[in-house]
């Protein structure tokens, strides 16, 4: 019987080893196109920028307020720009993750590249999961919050005139804070597999997550209680659906292990 060599990274499906120059040659190309990819949806973004914005102030027209101002002559072109840029990258991030994946996978096993590629896909799935909740759901009860002091006090009238530049920073603000938070699952998961973190940790620090979910609402919304506790509570959903997540990951590895063929040990 013939004794077959050892097995090399090459056959495992795993790149052989590249040098240092190349791989700097290879991150620049990546870089590059993840730049063009960027450019050119900044370019198709600026000339739609009124209408994209349109979209943006609907939560605050359907929350009874239909002016915005500018107080700065120039405050409504850099709207546009901003306007723009931020939606380049929500276009472009499928681009800029592909050639992520370009560059990492040629490093990986076959193993490494089947494990992480659902996470690959699950990413702007859960990040448009989470703009969506704080579009739909989250900004206009904040809004309906926060215009609910506009009204007589004392005689003076109180009467919310937002600027174009304030209101984008604070639809932003939301979107990319729970478009960002939703990622939450896929971060845990990542770091269980990756043996960072165990199952049983997780839930030993449910407690200390309840306080880092109200920390960190507090630093990534606008400072009223509603906002922070909309984004604190979806946190701490999303930790214990994470928790879950593993739980079934881990129950489905151990199947496939135990139902998986062994292979009769051959003499040599």
């Amino acid at each position: 019987m013939s004794v077959e060599g050892p097995v090399t990274a090459d056959e495992e499906g795993a790149g052989g080893k590249m040098p240092l120059l190349d791989h700097l040659v290879e991150l620049r190309t990546r870089l590059l196109k993840s730049l063009l990819a960027i450019g050119i949806a900044f370019g198709v973004c600026l000339y739609f920028a009124r209408p994209i914005f349109a979209v943006l102030v609907q939560p605050l027209v359907r929350a009874g307020q239909g002016k915005l101002v500018y107080t700065q002559l120039f405050e409504a072109f850099f709207v546009e720009v901003k306007v723009a840029l931020f939606a380049a990258m929500m276009i472009a991030f499928p681009v800029i993750a592909n050639q992520l994946w370009k560059f990492v996978a040629p490093g990986l096993y076959r193993q490494e590249k089947r494990a992480l590629l659902p996470f690959l896909f699950a990413t702007p799935v859960l990040f448009a999961v989470g703009a969506c909740f704080a579009y739909f759901i989250t900004i206009p009860l904040a809004l309906k919050f926060l215009l609910g002091f506009q009204g007589n006090v004392g005689g003076v009238t109180q009467e919310a005139l937002p600027s174009v530049g304030n209101y984008l920073s604070f639809i932003m603000q939301f979107v990319m804070a729970f478009g960002i938070a939703f990622l939450l699952p896929i971060l845990l998961m990542l770091l269980e597999r990756s043996g960072i973190v165990t199952r049983q940790q997780l839930v030993s620090a449910r407690r200390y997550m309840i306080v880092a979910a109200f920390a960190i609402a507090a630093v990534a919304t606008p400072p009223d209680i509603l906002s922070q506790f909309l984004l604190a509570v979806p946190l701490i959903l999303l930790y214990e659906i994470s928790i879950f997540a593993i739980w079934f990951t881990q129950r489905r590895r151990k199947t496939g292990a135990e139902t998986a063929p062994v292979e009769p040990l051959e003499e040599v």
